[in-house]
């Protein structure tokens, strides 16, 4: 939503512009590896509160910034690092040390409200670019971080069930119970789940294993497009020749989309085994976008980028459960920053692929080509995972 509008007001082009993605992802990146263990020793309630604060002063100074540079120097600062401390591996961490039998449900559901805002943002920020400017949209989006995360983190967020005197869901009768079922799904049986969650994973020994680098080469190449995708969609239906709205609407296609698919890829990560749930997910995404660029009418593009959504639905939600089923709760927050160092440092290169590769061809076609791609090996990759034994 912001690319157009900002580049054209700090006379900026469209590849440079995208590098300061690449720079957050990085920063996210190397910073994983630090928050997990915190969350893993600490939990999250105060990271988050403390990373949304550093966020909300960096949103309301993006609002005056005169040159690039500042706008850079900030988005790099107070809103990066704002964002690593409240944002997926805190979270992600925390809902999968609550939940072991409905784990898939449990991060499906806390992603609904990341989805929710999807949805809507785009909307909103376009009605507001109309209004206010980019300029005092920046600053609403400081007073809503400031009042929709600050507060609840301090109020609700725990770091285990263990602190407040229960057991996760899953690690009792009930998970006894079920073991018929899960056995017959493909997944852990109870007993088997339970010494995987207790396992104790040290930084090297995950290292040394080669179900954590299949994972990240697997999600790694897929963030490549899916990094470049969300930076350039809206760029992408306008070039194509559609008003600014329509493109807004794309986007929330895409958002909605994802938000009704969540739910029902974490239910199916219950009942299936996550390895098949997961090949299926990028298939979907691939079908998505191969329909999507097929035409330049508008509706292949809305067909496309809703099919494509239906799949990226399951991202997140299989990306987390994957590795906390294989690795455990007890260690997932250690697990789960090496994991995005790898992952997101490898995905940090699709935002100024497509924003080069754009400059110098003068079109987006190459880079969705290559997405469609990447997304199709990876749908293979993951079948050969496996459990990692320690």
């Amino acid at each position: 939503m912001f690319l157009k509008p900002l580049t054209e007001d700090l006379h900026v082009s469209r590849g440079l512009f995208s590098l300061l993605r690449s720079g957050e992802i990085v920063i996210g990146a190397a910073m994983a590896p630090f928050i997990g263990p915190l969350v893993d020793r600490y939990g999250g309630r105060w990271l988050v509160a403390g990373g949304a604060l550093m966020a909300t002063a960096g949103f309301l100074l993006l609002g005056v910034v005169a040159e690039f540079w500042q706008f850079l120097l900030i988005r790099l600062s107070l809103v990066t690092l704002g964002g690593v401390f409240m944002c997926q591996v805190v979270i992600t961490v925390t809902i999968a040390r609550w939940f072991v039998r409905k784990r898939g449900r449990a991060v499906a559901i806390a992603s609904l409200g990341q989805g929710m805002s999807k949805v809507a943002i785009p909307l909103v920020t376009a009605a507001l670019f109309a209004w206010i400017g980019w300029r005092h949209t920046w600053t609403v989006f400081g007073v809503l971080t400031f009042v929709l995360v600050v507060l609840p983190a301090i109020i609700f967020l725990r770091r285990s069930p263990e602190d407040m005197g229960m057991k996760p869901d899953g690690i009792d009768e009930a998970a006894e119970n079920a073991a018929p079922e899960t056995a017959r799904s493909g997944m852990p049986s109870s007993t088997e789940r339970k010494t995987t969650d207790e396992a104790v994973w040290s930084r090297r020994e995950v290292l040394r294993t080669k179900t954590f680098w299949l994972i990240c080469l697997t999600y790694g190449i897929v963030n490549v497009g899916i990094a470049g995708l969300n930076l350039h969609i809206f760029a992408y239906v306008s070039d194509v020749g559609y008003p600014a709205m329509v493109s807004a609407t794309v986007m929330s296609i895409v958002a909605s989309t994802q938000l009704m698919s969540t739910l029902l890829w974490g239910l199916l990560s219950e009942r299936m085994n996550i390895n098949k749930v997961t090949m299926i997910m990028f298939l979907v995404q691939g079908l998505g976008l191969i329909t999507a660029i097929s035409s330049s009418q508008l509706a292949p593009i809305y067909v496309g980028f809703f099919i494509y959504g239906a799949g990226l639905g399951g991202s997140q939600v299989l990306q987390e459960l994957i590795w906390a089923n294989y690795y455990g709760r007890v260690s997932l927050g250690t697990v789960r920053g090496l994991g995005i160092l790898i992952s997101h440092t490898i995905g940090a290169a699709g935002a100024p692929f497509f924003g080069f590769l754009h400059d110098a061809t003068g079109s987006y076609m190459s880079s969705f080509v290559m997405f469609v791609i990447a997304v199709m090996i990876s749908a293979f990759l993951i079948l050969l995972v496996r459990a990692p034994e320690k």
